[in-house]
This record gives C-alpha cells, structure tokens and sequence, in this order.
C-alpha cells in the first residue's frame, strides 16, 4: 500500500488516458461534479437510484437497485460515490447498508464486468479498529475493498466536503454548514491535511488518479487530494 506524496498534476492531459466507466452515486455532490467533469470521449455509465438527466455526451443513466445489483456494462474503470449519513439513513444500520455494504456490491458487481480500476470516496480519519462507527464503518468498507480482485484501488480520504448541496435538493447538513461557516474564513491558515475540500477538486484528483494509476492500493488523504486536484 503507498501513501501519496502531493504530486505534481498529470502532463500531457489526461484525455487520452481515460477508459469507459461506471460511476456509483451520480446525484451526489462528489459524483455529480465528477460526470460534470468526465471529458470522454469513452462512455460513462451513471448508476442511480432515481431517473435524473445525463450531464454530457457519452453519458448513459442506469436505475439501479444497489441492494440487487444487475450485471453491469462492461467497463475498464470504476468510481464509487457513494455515501450518506446516520442522520439521513436514520439509523447505524441503514448507514452502514449504503456506506459499506452497497460500496462493496458495487465493487464487485464492477469487477464482474471487467474494471480493474476503482477509486472510491472514503473519509479523513477511517480506521477499521475506530471506537467511532462512522471512522470503523469507513475503515471496514477499505478492508473489504482490498479483496475484490481489483488491479489498482485508489482510496481517498476527504476532510470536509464543500459544495452546492441546496441544487441537489439535499436537505442542509447542520454540523457540516457551521463547520464550513467557520473554516472557510481561516481557510488558508489551516493545513491542507485539514482543510475543507471542493467537491469539484475532489473529483479531478479521482479522475487523475486512475489517469496515473499504478498496480495496487493507494491511499489518497485530503492533502494530496487537494493537490491533484488544484
């Protein structure tokens, strides 16, 4: 397993690099910024649990019921999105089934059709030994990862996440508005390690990621997410 270094971003552009896909989570804030950005011309396949409009060429919406998930369009990457949390799903258990158990059904439901790449949104501080059930639920999901028979496997790990919730109809997030409400002032002073991210510099650092991908895991925390996707 490497843990990444802040690099320099990708030269020459990553256009040529980049293979089909499946994305998991499309209506969310991360994967609704990351089919805004995919630049093709290879199709993206939107995994959703509701009809919502494509969001460029090439782009194909798949209903899905992620709890019974059917075969997948064959594919050479994968992006996993997905992710709510105890306070939206209601209960420990309806979170861990999105956060861990959907998570991992995508993944091999993804490898099935033939990706061998993945990138999948994780978060700052997951630890599978966490006293905290979110941090082991986290934790838990990239133990499990590991195991899919997957090529290479790129876990990022985001501080908080930052972006336009209100125009995905999402209700606000409390904790998270005041939380943003404080940092963002400061912003500059905090250490990258710590500092909220934007959803869409998120999702440019997953695009990159596979663009450079390498055998294996790689663990991306927030600060070199930040630098890849400046």
């Amino acid at each position: 397993m490497r843990y990444a270094r802040p690099m320099p971003l990708p030269s020459p552009p990553i256009l040529h690099k980049v293979r089909s896909a499946l994305l998991a989570g499309a209506t969310g804030l991360v994967g609704r910024a990351l089919a805004a950005q995919w630049p093709g011309p290879q199709p993206l396949h939107l995994l959703v649990r509701r009809e919502v409009p494509a969001s460029g060429p090439g782009q194909r919406v798949h209903v899905v019921d992620f709890a019974a998930l059917p075969p997948l369009p064959a594919c050479e990457w994968a992006f996993c999105c997905l992710g709510t949390t105890i306070k939206v799903a209601g209960s420990q258990a309806a979170f861990r089934a999105v956060d861990h158990d959907a998570v991992l059904a995508f993944a091999r439901a993804a490898v099935a059709a033939g990706v061998t790449h993945l990138a999948v949104v994780s978060a700052l501080g997951a630890d599978a030994r966490s006293r905290n059930f979110y941090s082991r639920t986290k934790g838990e999901m990239e133990a499990a990862l590991r195991s899919v028979g997957l090529r290479h496997l790129v876990i990022a790990r985001p501080s908080l996440l930052a972006g336009d919730r209100a125009s995905l109809a999402q209700a606000p997030r409390f904790g998270e508005v005041m939380a943003l409400a404080l940092t963002r002032p400061l912003a500059r002073f905090i250490p990258k390690a710590w500092r909220p991210i934007e959803a869409g510099t998120l999702a440019r650092a997953l695009l990159r990621s596979l663009a450079d991908a390498a055998p294996g895991v790689t663990v991306l925390e927030s600060a070199a997410l930040q630098d890849l996707g400046a």
